[in-house]
C-alpha cells in the first residue's frame, strides 16, 4: 500500500534524460512562495535504486524549490517501477503542466513512444508487429490530446539541432516550417542558421518546403538558401501575401 514518507532531499536523484526543463524563473519563484507558505502540497513520486537513492518520477520543480528555500527533506510517494513504465508516468505527470515549450513535447513525446514500443515488444510468434508504430502513435495522441499526425510532427523535430529548437522554443521560427527543416542534414542545418542569420529572418512553410525538397534532391547550398529566405521573402512582401 502507497503511503507519503519524508525523505532526505540528497537522496533524490533527478530522471534520466529527463526532457523537462527546471527553470529559475518566475514561475518557480512563485513556487518557492507557494512552498515557504503552505508547505509541498503534492508529494514527489519517486522509485527506488539499487545504490539506496530514490529517482524522480514526477516533482523535480518541487524539489528544486524546496531546496532553494532550504528543505532537508520533502514528502514522496515510492512506486517500484520497471525502465519502461517509468518513463510513461514520468512523461504523463509533467504533461500536465501548463508552460511547456515544443522542444520539452517533442522529447517527452519521443521518450514515451519508444517506451511503449519497447514494453509491447513482439508477437508471441516472434515476428515484429509492423502496425505497433502506428499503434502507439495513435495512443500517444488520445491521451495527450493531439492528432496522430501531430504527435509524429513533435516527434521529428527532435532531429533538429538545438540552436534550431531554440528558434521554435522562443517562437522566433514558426513549428510547421521547422518540421520541414528537420528532414536536413544536420551540415545542412548549420548552414541554415547562418542562412536566416544572413537574411535576418526565418523561413515561412513555402520556403521551407523549397529548401527541404532541394536537401533530398542532392541540390541544397548555401546560396540557395539565402537566395529562397531573402528574395522570396522580399517577393512575398512585395506581394502583400507575406505575414
Amino acid at each position: 500500500e502507497e503511503r507519503i514518507i519524508e525523505i532526505e532531499i540528497e537522496r533524490l536523484r533527478p530522471f534520466k534524460e529527463h526532457p523537462f526543463q527546471v527553470k529559475d524563473d518566475k514561475e518557480m519563484f512563485l513556487l518557492q512562495e507557494s512552498i515557504e507558505k503552505y508547505g509541498i502540497l503534492n508529494p514527489l513520486i519517486v522509485r527506488p535504486r539499487q545504490d539506496g537513492t530514490y529517482e524522480i518520477i514526477s516533482g523535480h520543480r518541487r524539489k528544486f524549490a524546496a531546496e532553494k528555500i532550504g528543505y532537508r527533506k520533502v514528502p514522496v510517494i515510492i512506486r517500484v517501477l520497471k525502465d519502461d513504465e517509468a518513463v510513461v508516468s514520468m512523461v504523463d505527470s509533467n504533461l500536465q503542466r501548463e508552460m511547456i515549450s515544443p522542444s520539452e513535447k517533442a522529447f517527452a513525446y519521443k521518450m514515451k513512444y519508444e517506451a511503449i514500443k519497447r514494453k509491447a515488444g513482439r508477437r508471441k510468434c516472434g515476428q515484429v508487429d509492423h502496425n505497433l508504430g502506428k499503434k502507439s502513435i495513435e495512443l500517444i495522441g488520445e491521451e495527450c490530446g493531439d492528432s496522430p499526425k501531430q504527435v509524429q510532427r513533435y516527434i521529428k523535430i527532435t532531429e533538429l539541432i538545438p540552436e534550431m529548437l531554440e528558434k521554435v522554443d522562443d517562437g522566433s521560427m514558426g513549428f510547421t516550417p521547422a518540421v520541414q527543416l528537420s528532414f536536413l542534414k544536420k551540415k545542412e542545418q548549420k548552414e541554415m542558421l547562418d542562412a536566416m542569420e544572413f537574411a535576418q529572418c526565418t523561413p515561412s512553410l513555402s520556403q521551407a518546403l523549397r529548401i527541404k525538397k532541394l536537401s533530398a534532391d542532392g541540390k541544397l547550398t548555401v546560396r540557395d538558401m539565402e537566395d529562397i529566405l531573402k528574395y522570396d521573402t522580399q517577393r512575398e512582401k512585395l506581394a502583400g501575401r507575406y505575414k
